[in-house]
């Protein structure tokens, strides 16, 4: 079930690792504004819904006088600014679909979100990722057609949820990673 991805260390390890080599990615290019030399600058976190451990957001800074500009890469594990793990956003928003009152009850008891909470993250997904730059080109890539309020069930089936669920999640994480240095995607409040 989707709570034990959740609690799976292994699967936040992996996380770190993938988010590690986006970072040696980016460590080996230049500022992006001025071309200079990329220094580590690292910054702590406080993200709910994982183990602990995990709290350090990769994230670098141009070592040219003047300019200092931060250069973050994309990451699997956070979504931006967002308080929650990605997973944690992504899961809970898949359990919604179709969802009971019984349902919203234990979801909301087993992850400590609150209602509200919920209700944004649903918006979040359905109108500002459903109706994105990167989303209405990475759509092509799947076979039929998409509902936006079908976000993110819809692309975690189309990555075999069915068949290996941490698969399909770490698929979809790493499908999205993008976003989550893109300011007008995940400086949205949810």
């Amino acid at each position: 079930m989707c709570h034990r991805l959740l609690e799976d260390t292994r699967l936040f390890d992996l996380k770190k690792r993938f988010d590690e080599d986006l970072a040696a990615k980016t460590k080996a290019g230049r500022c992006p504004e001025c071309g200079g030399r990329l220094d580590v600058a690292n910054y702590a976190r406080k993200p709910r819904g994982g183990p602990d451990g995990h709290d350090l957001r990769l994230s670098f800074c141009c070592a040219a006088e003047g300019c200092r500009r931060r250069a973050t890469p994309p990451s699997v594990r956070f979504l931006g600014r967002k308080v929650y793990f990605a997973a944690m956003v992504v899961l809970a928003t898949t359990m919604q679909q179709g969802v009971t009152p019984a349902r919203l009850s234990r979801l909301r008891g087993l992850l400590g979100v609150s209602r509200r909470t919920l209700r944004r993250w649903r918006l979040w997904w359905a109108e500002v990722f459903g109706r994105s730059p990167f989303w209405q080109a990475g759509r092509g890539q799947f076979a039929r057609s998409v509902d936006e309020t079908q976000l993110p069930l819809f692309i975690l089936e189309a990555m075999g949820w069915k068949n290996d669920q941490r698969e399909a999640l770490l698929r979809l994480l790493r499908f999205i990673a993008p976003v989550s240095t893109r300011p007008g995607l995940s400086s949205w409040p949810i």
